[in-house]
């Protein structure tokens, strides 16, 4: 922090009287300051550079787009404060301390999530610009995809880790070994353990965005409409319901299974929403995906994202829980091209 008065000290070399406080310049504590301010600049300058990366890892660790930006925050303040000796590589060290914090915190929070009211969801996040968030690969855009956040979840922290660093981001065990502090070859063995586990629990299947486009436009068109036939046309029948909301709105503290119990909980839905002022349903991207968005004017009720199997809607995921909406709803309104779905 610079003074704004000048400082006391004892000038051993200057002063005959060693006892005798001398003081400093303002410009002499400026250019004593002055090293370190640029090379503080410097690093925020490197930092926001890096921000993307590091956003991208922490939003696919934690499935929290808010929780990512604290990490992000955390990891630039320690970051400041190391000494440019501890520093070789500032891509590796910022990983390294954003990937430690994740860790840490997915310790804490997984009691949290476990006393979570009702089924948990991933926190969802606009993907207009597919650089903010990677998602250049098929392997980036599925680790983003709501399916995948929430078999995630059923990782230990340090399998996941690995998972996200090697599949998505492409770094080399041997990196991942020093990020997180296991032998390389224990990485390899965390690796392989976690994608035995997803892939018992998913099939993997990606639709075009053309596809997935089309299919949502179908599925906005029927609820705007009323269409129930259209609906059952787009839905599949033993397709499942996720609900967020957090204890905070009404939503079913369960996953639903079956189109026809689906049905009723989105016309139920809809009605519901019906009561609130300039009530607009909206498509957005969404998690590297396509959303549906329910407004009531400039406020976000709902986001809701779904898995296709066979050109069929076979999951819906509902986040309501208006905490987990906050982030996105700001997204939205800061980009001209969808702040016109939030008005």
């Amino acid at each position: 922090m610079r003074r704004c008065c000048a400082p006391l000290c004892y000038n051993l070399s200057k002063s005959k009287n060693q006892n005798e406080p001398v003081a400093f310049s303002a410009h002499m504590v400026l250019e004593m300051e002055t090293p370190k301010r640029m090379q503080q600049e410097s690093l925020a300058n490197e930092f926001q550079g890096y921000r993307p990366l590091l956003f991208s890892i922490a939003y696919r660790m934690l499935g929290s787009a808010s929780e990512a930006e604290d990490m992000l925050q955390e990891c630039y303040l320690r970051s400041v404060q190391a000494s440019s000796q501890e520093i070789r590589s500032l891509k590796s060290y910022l990983t390294t301390i954003l990937t430690r914090l994740c860790l840490d915190y997915l310790k804490s929070a997984r009691v949290q999530r476990e006393e979570y009211i009702g089924p948990w969801l991933p926190e969802p996040v606009l993907t207009v610009n597919p650089e903010e968030l990677a998602l250049q690969t098929l392997e980036q855009r599925e680790s983003l995809s709501t399916a995948f956040l929430l078999l995630a979840e059923r990782l230990t922290p340090n399998e996941r880790a690995v998972f996200l660093l090697h599949e998505a981001f492409a770094y080399r065990y041997e990196e991942i070994a020093e990020i997180i502090g296991k032998s390389p070859v224990n990485c390899r063995q965390l690796f392989h353990q976690a994608k035995e586990h997803l892939t018992k629990n998913r099939t993997r299947f990606s639709p075009s965005q053309e596809a997935l486009q089309r299919l949502m436009e179908q599925f906005l068109s029927a609820s705007q409409q009323g269409d129930m036939q259209a609906l059952v046309g787009v839905l599949a029948q033993d397709m499942t319901w996720w609900p967020d909301g957090g204890g905070k709105v009404h939503a079913a503290p369960y996953a639903l299974p079956g189109r026809e119990q689906v049905l009723r909980v989105w016309k139920g839905l809809l009605r519901q929403a019906a009561s609130y002022p300039n009530v607009h349903l909206a498509l957005a991207p969404v998690n590297g995906s396509i959303g549906l968005l329910i407004w009531s004017e400039k406020t976000l009720l709902g986001v809701f994202t779904c898995e296709i199997t066979e050109g069929q809607i076979s999951a819906l995921y509902a986040v309501v829980n208006p905490d987990k909406l906050v982030y996105i709803q700001k997204q939205v309104q800061s980009h001209d091209s969808f702040s016109d779905a939030a008005s």
